[in-house]
């Protein structure tokens, strides 16, 4: 079933584009590989949503807006592939700051999922969303795994109002689970799974009310499980990968993300998790899975084989403990590599600026901490070349648009659609630069962001985000965090 994209399907926003020009840039990265990833020339024209001319000294027509991006960097806007937004309530929750992965998922996330209603739920939402945005991120992916029978609010539909409001394209990864595991064994009855026959419903629910198959879509559903080994039985596993390819949509879920995925399902089915997923027909180039830390040779093999991707969370991989998925290894082999942020209760830096700073330092970190010291000659083989600035742009930007199916996006060239962020360095961490255009990524912190255009429309300006008031939002993430702590201590 493929959906098709009406007038009153379409994003408010592709409706009022402006017609833009960029002007001066000092440094223009473009999200591509190799002696294309710098763009030589300083402006960039978009015309309808779309890049009509990159070059130099490019006059304005008559009703273009000119925005001045003198001593300004310009990249691709970010496209996160893997987030729960619902978490951006729980950052720094005490019970689970210092645990990894199994007991941090029972102190934090599970212990508050029944404490969230309608309106902390969007106040998360939004919180996210806007950290995200004044980052530079324009397309979010969001694991939205809290549904159980008769919830009170529809999840969904708050996520994607508040990413619309936003101006920003979202991609619901439909999450959920048919059984439970022991962690969940303390679980109040009504939080209990989903029938397998309702969160298919749901599925076609979903896709037919929200699903769009534009390659630059605003609003996209994919078919994400929870866990691929926990969350529900071999068997429906395999029945949602053909529905999902039925409904014409994409796969995503949690795998390998500690050594405890590889010991379960060696004992449960004789076999390693990305063979388990193989034979339940869930690898290939519309599937990709978060984390993939601990993997065996022959499971990174068969990943690239079949062009799986990847959503790479170094910060909440490193909060946790579990370690330093080898993107080296996966990109060689052929699998498709995104970044993703995770939720903020297990990175509380919940962006991509501070997310792909981490992955350039951490891939190279993993590959010195794995080379063999060579004392000949005083060499010692370190893992600087592991990833450069530009690599670890491409993984934000094209790789996760292409993940997604969003061809459109991901990329500053002739035809593709203006998803842009243009950063002023103006703070004194970026002083003393030689190459501006590595600065975003390589000097951490979240720069100014002069302006962020999705589809050619500017939603950030000068770090203003229209009727958001920074103020107003932080009183209500205080009073909200304080009932969520009440509700949790009164259950």
């Amino acid at each position: 079933m493929n959906t098709t994209t009406t007038a009153h399907d379409m994003h408010a926003d592709e409706m009022h584009v402006e017609n833009v020009l960029i002007k001066n840039a000092n440094s223009i990265l473009t999200g591509m590989h190799g002696a294309q990833a710098r763009h030589q020339a300083s402006d960039i024209r978009i015309s309808a949503g779309v890049i009509t001319e990159i070059g130099d000294d490019l006059e304005a027509l008559p009703h273009e807006r000119v925005i001045n991006a003198r001593d300004c960097v310009v990249y691709p806007a970010w496209v996160n592939t893997h987030h729960h937004l619902f978490q951006s309530l729980l950052k720094g929750e005490p019970w689970g700051l210092n645990q990894s992965l199994t007991p941090w998922l029972a102190a934090t996330p599970y212990r508050f999922r029944g404490a969230f209603d309608a309106d902390n739920f969007r106040l998360a939402a939004r919180i996210g969303l806007i950290e995200l945005l004044r980052s530079g991120c324009a397309t979010v992916a969001d694991h939205h795994y809290l549904y159980w029978p008769d919830m009170p609010f529809d999840g969904a539909e708050i996520l994607f109002d508040e990413a619309q409001r936003l101006g920003m394209r979202f991609v619901l990864c439909r999450g959920g689970a048919t059984q439970t595991r022991g962690l969940e064994a303390e679980l109040p009855q009504a939080l209990r799974a989903e029938k397998f026959d309702a969160y298919m419903a749901d599925m076609q629910r979903l896709v037919k009310h929200y699903h769009q198959d534009s390659a630059h879509a605003y609003q996209r559903v994919v078919m994400a499980p929870t866990t691929a080994l926990h969350s529900t039985s071999p068997a429906e596993l395999k029945e949602s990968a053909k529905i999902a390819r039925e409904l014409g949509i994409r796969m995503h879920t949690h795998l390998s993300e500690t050594v405890d995925y590889l010991d379960c399902a060696q004992a449960k089915f004789g076999m390693t998790p990305v063979q388990f997923c193989a034979e339940h027909d869930w690898v290939g180039e519309d599937v990709w899975m978060a984390h993939l830390v601990k993997l065996l040779p022959e499971e990174i093999q068969l990943l690239g084989q079949t062009r799986t991707g990847i959503a790479h969370c170094p910060q909440s991989n490193g909060r946790l403990g579990s370690g330093i998925a080898d993107i080296v290894a996966l990109e060689r082999a052929g699998v498709q590599i995104s970044i993703g942020v995770d939720g903020a209760a297990s990175n509380e830096a919940a962006d991509m600026q501070s997310e792909t700073h981490a992955a350039w330092l951490l891939q190279r970190a993993r590959k010195g901490m794995l080379a063999t010291p060579q004392y000949a000659g005083g060499q010692f083989e370190g893992g600087a070349d592991a990833a450069s600035i530009e690599d670890v742009i491409r993984w934000g930007t094209a790789g996760g648009a292409g993940i997604l199916g969003l061809d459109d996006l991901g990329q500053i060239e002739v035809g593709k659609v203006a998803d842009i962020a243009i950063y002023a360095l103006d703070d004194p961490r970026y002083f003393g630069l030689h190459d501006m255009a590595i600065g975003p990524v390589a000097c951490a912190g979240r720069a100014h962001l002069k302006a962020l255009l999705v589809g050619g429309r500017v939603v950030v300006e000068d770090d203003q985000i229209p009727n958001v008031d920074l103020k107003a939002l932080a009183f209500e993430a205080q009073q909200a965090v304080k009932t969520l702590q009440q509700r949790v201590l009164v259950a």
